[in-house]
């Protein structure tokens, strides 16, 4: 038995997946990655393929709606599709979801699922363009066509599965699951001892969307009255139209208001000096991982209330939920934990049990493996 893991980007296959993939080899199957740029010389393709897992490389642009260009993708999966002929195929982000459950579906394999782990640009309730309204219609659209082929569809919060059903995009006679996220590895992100410092992190792509502005203006509000506190920053810039701008960075860095750590193949140093989490992000995320990650470590969060966000915080509990652009309110939150310091301590505790209770990547892998059948 074939199984066929589909993504957008190589990287992910190895961060979000890469239990996963162990976990349908330790079944008994013949386990199969596909995704754009897993070049021959790629490290991602050889650390996969030490595992065991015969990797292919795929036509597909991540970004843009080139029509030319996505019927090149489509066609490119469904060759693959014939060639292996794979008895499970799991798709998850936008593309590979849409293209993958369609080729899929023109290839006959035998079961068919995908994961929608967050809706992205095209779902952000704040866009109001005419591009975006067009944009958002169109990728609705492809979703209505391409779900409508899947045995099954996972969702990582019940906000997003809910707009699924009311705005028709999944049909009612395709059975829907919510997982918790991608889980997160309890034990590689370990508990770790908390910094006598107050000390704030955030850790995303420098997306306007993610909240980073906000994060910034409430660090100008904080460091004003606790000049101990730090703010750290992680994550790099891309050729997103929706980043902030390097402009912006260095002046936040000159200021002496924002430390900037850039990007981190390995978080969980900055976590481990961190005594607080914070994304104050406005993207339809799935389940963030990066929150995740930090729960497991033993961090208090301070988040938006959210689709897939809210889902990891209680509020009071094992951090604090503010409303989405509302820097005075990120600030009183992350204030209260500046001047209550046991606070941190206890919402740390309580986030780790709920990393172990709820996000723990074998249970979600096997929650996951059992609704596709697979022992």
């Amino acid at each position: 038995m074939k199984f066929l893991l589909l993504a957008g980007s190589p990287n992910s296959l190895i961060n979000f997946r890469g239990h996963l993939l162990s976990a349908l080899q330790a079944s008994g199957l013949e386990v199969h990655a596909a995704s754009p740029d897993l070049f021959p010389d790629s490290d991602i393709r050889r650390e996969l393929e030490s595992k065991g897992v015969k990797v292919h490389s795929v036509a597909m642009s991540r970004a843009g709606m080139n029509p030319l260009s996505d019927i090149k993708t489509l066609f490119s999966l469904w060759r693959l599709m014939r060639r292996i002929q794979p008895d499970y195929v799991l798709s998850y982000t936008i593309k590979p979801v849409i293209y993958g459950s369609l080729a899929a579906y023109i290839s006959r394999v035998p079961q068919r699922y995908a994961l929608i782990t967050g809706l992205g640009y095209a779902f952000v309730e704040q866009q109001g363009s005419r591009k975006h309204r067009w944009v958002r219609k169109l990728v609705e659209s492809l979703y209505r066509t391409a779900l409508r082929h899947n045995h099954k569809v996972f969702f990582q919060n019940p906000d997003d599965e809910s707009l699924f059903k009311e705005q028709g995009i999944l049909n009612k006679k395709t059975p829907a699951v919510v997982v918790n996220g991608s889980g997160v590895d309890t034990q590689y992100f370990a508990s770790s001892t908390l910094p006598e410092k107050p000390s704030f992190l955030l850790i995303a792509r420098l997306l306007i969307d993610k909240g980073i502005r906000e994060y910034a203006e409430a660090a100008y509000m904080l460091k004003a009255k606790y000049p101990q506190a730090t703010f750290s920053l992680v994550g790099d810039l891309d050729e997103n139209p929706n980043t902030i701008s390097q402009q912006e960075l260095d002046t936040w860095v000159q200021d002496g208001k924002i430390n900037y750590l850039g990007r981190l193949k390995d978080v969980r140093p900055a976590i481990a000096s961190s005594s607080v989490f914070v994304l104050p992000t406005f993207y339809r995320e799935g389940v963030p991982r990066t929150i995740l990650e930090a729960l497991s470590m033993g961090r208090a969060v301070v988040t938006t209330d959210t689709p897939g966000c809210r889902e990891t915080v209680v509020d009071g509990h094992n951090g604090y939920l503010v409303p989405v652009k509302d820097a005075s309110a990120l600030a009183n939150a992350m204030q209260k934990l500046i001047e209550q310091p046991k606070l941190i301590i206890e919402m740390g505790r309580s986030s780790r049990v709920i990393a172990e209770e709820k996000y723990d990547v074998h249970k979600v892998n096997h929650c996951m493996m059992r609704e596709m059948g697979i022992s």
